[in-house]
This record gives C-alpha cells, sequence and structure tokens, in this order.
C-alpha cells in the first residue's frame, strides 16, 4: 500500500476552524495534511507575494491546495515552492468532494450530441443579420445552423445567407416544406436538409447535403423505415427523426417510437427535436431540456434541433450544451446523472448552506468592529456585527435594528445584499456576501481573473469598498481601507493531522486592523 498523500491548505484565520474540522474527517489512509496559517484574517484576500514571504513547506509534503477565492496565482506558487499548487472549492465544506471522496472528478469538456440551432424567422432577416445571428448561436454552443423557412414566405436572400454563414465558418442546414428551398440551399452548400421523406426523398440523390428523414406523418413509422431502408441499400449518410410531439397530443407515443426505432435500426444516426416540449411547455426549460437530452444520451440519438422562440426558452442552447456534457460523462461512467455539477441547479443547490446556525454564531462572537456580515443557514438570515446579531427570513424587517438611517450608500448596499440572500434563503440557494448567486446554466457567469482581486465599486466619497461600517465616520473610515492588508501581520503557524486529533496552534492576524469585506478596519473601530 502506498504512502499517504500529505496536503497542505493554505487560509486565514476565519476558515482555520472550518478547515480543521473538515480536514480531520479525510481518511488518514490517502491523506496526511496540514493547515498554513498565512498571518491575514480572511483566506481570499492573500495575495501570491504574502504566501511566498510567510508560508513554509512542511517536511515532506507533496501538494498545495489554496482557496478558491485565493487570488495568487497556482502556476507562479507552484515554481516558488517546487510543489503541484492547485486552487480548491469556493467553500471549505466541498474540500472531500473537490478531492474525489464524495464525488466523481468531473470532465464536461467532452460530448456526443450535436447541437442545430434554428433561426426560425431567417427568410425576414437580412443575410448580414443571419450571419451575426448564426456566430452568436455558435459562440453559445450551436454545431449547425439551422435556417428556417416559414409557410408562404418568399427567401429569395436563401442562397446568400448560406454562403455567408459557410464563409464564416459555420456548418449550415436549411429547414423548408419547400422542396424548391431545400433545392436551393442544398446547391448554395448547406450540409444538412430537414427534412426528407419517402416521396421527396429523391432529392437526397441530386446533392452532397446530409438529409434528415421523418415519417410521412408522426404515426407514419413503417413510411420512415421505407426511406431509412433506401439510403442504408444506397450507402448514404442520414438522419433520422421520428418526431417529438407535445403533450396531450402524442408526446408518449412519439418517445415510443423513438425507441422502436433505435430497436429497429441500431447502427443509424438519429435526431430528435426538442422544441415540441421545451416552446409549448409552460415549464422552467431546464429541466425539460435535461430529460430530453437524458433520453437521447440512452438511445444513442446524437443530433437535437432546438428552436428559441418563447422567452422562457431564452438560454436553450446553453441548457442543451450543459446537458449533454451531463449526460456524456455519467454514461461514459455508468451512473446517474449526480455529482456532475451545478449547471443543470438553476433555482435549488443540492447543498445550500455551508454554515450551520451554531457555527455562525460562533463567528458572530468573534467579531470585534462595526460592519455587518451577512450569512444564511437553515433557520434563516443572519446579519451580525460587533453589537448585534439578528436572524429571520425578511430582508427589510432587519432595517430598523441595522442603524444605517445616515447612510444611504452603506443602506443601499444592505439592501442589496440581505434581498440576495433572503431569495437563497427561500430557493435553497447558495449565498455568499458580495458575491453574485450561481444560476448553473440559466444566466451567464461573469468571466474573471482568478489571479487577481476583484474591483469593488464605487462609493460615497469617491473611495471603493465592499461594504463599510454605518454613521458619520464612514468617509474616515473608507480611507483607512488603503492600508495594505497584510501590514504588521504575525509569522504564519502551521498545524499538522493526520486525520484524526491534531492540536490546533494559536492563530496569527494583523495587529493594524482587521480585513472584513475586502477593506481594512484599523485598530481604533475596534471595540
Amino acid at each position: 500500500m502506498s504512502a499517504p498523500e500529505h496536503l497542505v491548505f493554505i487560509t486565514g484565520k476565519l476558515a482555520h476552524a472550518r478547515l480543521e474540522k473538515v480536514a480531520a474527517t479525510l481518511p488518514p489512509e490517502r491523506y496526511v495534511w496540514s493547515i498554513a496559517d498565512a498571518g491575514v484574517k480572511v483566506a481570499a484576500l492573500m495575495t501570491e507575494e504574502i504566501i511566498k514571504r510567510r508560508v513554509r513547506m512542511p517536511d515532506g509534503a507533496t501538494r498545495i491546495v489554496l482557496p478558491g477565492r485565493c487570488r495568487a496565482n497556482p502556476e507562479a506558487l507552484s515554481l516558488h515552492f517546487g510543489l503541484p499548487v492547485e486552487r480548491g472549492p469556493d467553500e471549505v465544506v466541498d474540500l472531500p468532494a473537490y478531492l474525489g471522496l464524495t464525488a466523481r472528478k468531473v470532465d464536461l469538456s467532452r460530448h456526443e450530441l450535436r447541437i442545430f440551432s434554428e433561426i426560425v424567422d431567417a427568410s425576414k432577416m437580412t443575410p448580414e443579420q443571419i450571419v451575426a445571428k448564426g456566430v452568436e448561436l455558435a459562440r453559445k454552443g450551436a454545431d449547425v445552423i439551422d435556417l428556417g423557412g416559414l409557410p408562404d414566405t418568399a427567401f429569395p436572400h436563401l442562397e446568400e445567407s448560406v454562403r455567408g454563414l459557410k464563409a464564416a465558418g459555420l456548418t449550415v442546414s436549411v429547414d423548408s416544406f419547400s422542396l424548391d428551398e431545400l433545392t436551393r440551399g442544398a446547391k448554395a452548400g448547406a450540409d444538412y436538409l430537414l427534412s426528407l421523406n419517402e416521396e421527396t426523398l429523391d432529392l437526397a440523390f441530386e446533392t452532397d447535403a446530409v438529409p434528415v428523414l421523418v415519417p410521412m406523418r408522426p404515426d407514419d413509422l413503417p413510411s420512415l423505415d421505407r426511406a431509412i431502408e433506401r439510403m442504408v441499400k444506397a450507402g448514404k449518410p442520414f438522419l433520422a427523426d421520428p418526431i417529438l410531439e407535445p403533450i396531450h397530443f402524442g408526446f408518449v407515443d412519439s418517445i415510443a417510437r423513438y425507441r422502436d426505432t433505435r430497436v429497429r435500426w441500431p447502427d443509424i444516426e438519429m435526431m430528435m427535436g426538442t422544441g415540441n416540449l421545451t416552446e409549448l411547455t409552460e415549464a422552467d426549460s431546464l429541466g425539460v431540456t435535461a430529460l430530453l437530452v437524458g433520453m437521447c444520451s440512452e438511445l444513442a440519438i446524437r443530433n437535437v434541433l432546438i428552436v428559441q422562440v418563447s422567452n422562457h426558452t431564452r438560454r436553450t442552447v446553453e441548457e442543451h450544451d450543459a446537458a449533454r456534457r451531463i449526460m456524456y460523462a455519467a454514461k461514459a461512467d455508468a451512473a446517474l446523472p449526480k455529482g456532475y455539477g451545478r449547471e443543470l441547479l438553476a433555482l435549488h443547490d443540492k447543498r445550500p448552506f455551508v454554515q450551520t446556525p451554531d457555527e455562525i454564531a460562533a463567528q458572530a462572537a468573534d467579531v470585534r468592529d462595526p460592519n455587518y456580515r451577512i450569512a444564511v443557514a437553515e433557520d434563516g438570515i443572519h446579519v451580525f456585527n460587533r453589537d448585534i446579531h439578528k436572524t429571520g427570513t425578511d430582508a427589510m424587517a432587519f432595517f430598523p435594528d441595522l442603524g444605517v438611517e445616515s447612510d444611504g450608500a452603506h443602506a443601499f448596499y444592505l439592501g442589496g445584499e440581505l434581498t440576495k440572500a433572503e431569495t437563497a434563503f427561500r430557493l435553497g440557494k447558495r449565498y455568499v456576501q458580495d458575491e453574485p448567486l450561481d444560476w448553473g446554466c440559466a444566466a451567464d457567469r461573469a468571466q474573471e481573473d482568478t489571479t487577481a482581486f476583484k474591483q469593488a465599486g464605487p462609493t460615497k466619497g469617491g473611495n471603493a469598498a465592499h461594504t463599510r461600517h454605518s454613521g458619520p465616520a464612514a468617509p474616515e473610515a473608507a480611507q483607512a481601507a488603503a492600508i495594505p492588508p497584510e501590514r504588521d501581520a504575525q509569522a504564519p503557524e502551521i498545524e499538522t493531522g493526520t486525520g484524526s486529533d491534531a492540536a490546533r496552534d494559536a492563530l496569527s492576524e494583523p495587529r493594524g486592523g482587521r480585513i472584513v469585506c475586502g477593506r481594512l478596519v484599523p485598530d481604533e473601530e475596534r471595540g
């Protein structure tokens, strides 16, 4: 049996106790661990230089894990210490999962599902608008840009649009009930034609475009079989789509037809058009999409046609992209689609509360300054500073106790944060002060440089701070935020354990003040 790996967790004082508690649960046969306290209050504010100057590695260390919100550069620290350095999870409670103890290591870089994204009103758009739309859909995750023709609507610029999309490096399909439009699209260079049935199938032998075969009517599966058989005998490529129907209009039977087609034709390429369910069901489309893509995964359907007309499906490309990656990873592991990240969890989180009420109470008891901290636990929203610790579920109900009547900027900040905290509590989502809620693939995440500190927003007096204490001394407190956070910090401590009962050493922090919510509070503000 190989020797256990020696992990070094670098942290600050606030997270030390929780980190020690979680690290003690790591299996000793796999991990020996050390906690290196960098001598600052908040681990997220550790810089690369602070870590290099103050942290020394214990003998036998094999890997260094930084807090997820630490802005230091792991590559630079790896060169400095001569050991692998990586950024761990944002929350301490997720450390076992990060190490692969309670959840698998996830690779969502792969998939096998091709997304056809239809521009439904292409005939009403200019070629320039079509190309711009196609580029945007591709950026979101679409693999094929589908030009949708409209009944009784001329599409004179079809050829120009196909050529424009191809010139932009995109794969193109033409979707029309008109055989003339399909022929024109194919001659212009379209890669796919949607859709041909047994009566229009001759076009498939006149062009190199790959046809999507459909039955004469959704319930006429034998007509689809005849078209498939003809293409198989000719040795030509094609996709087969038995047609997904809406709920109460044949949905269950149509799902059965997909399965029956796969049983009869185990090796053919198939397509599912998901829009008849996502567009025609007024429910959050993310769960609907996850279910349909799961069906595609089981049936080895490697193509989907999606549309976005309704406002409630505005993220359908991103949702299909996230779902195809998760389903692929789960199928490769022969596993349930659980434990593969939070992309499909928009409204609720699997583990929303990262601290217990008792842990928050212990943290509140240690506060010595007037700046408000906000946390969310199973019992509600917690707001605390050195003077108060209030718990509730209504964001606005806290304000009579906060004393920010004379500080509009702080009241505005607290209103925004408390409203966000109430939303998180009511939905069962994770809340982190000064961080946006994570909506999975249902909303874009802000791109950020994980090696640089975030820019704080402007506040009263022209200074920048994430939050500040209330009252007339606010401008002076903001000015104090310019003091370097590591001033006069004591030497760091290193604590070592084996997953059992390791003793905790005294913790150090800056003697010139405390870091609170992204700013330094000098000693004179402490009670």
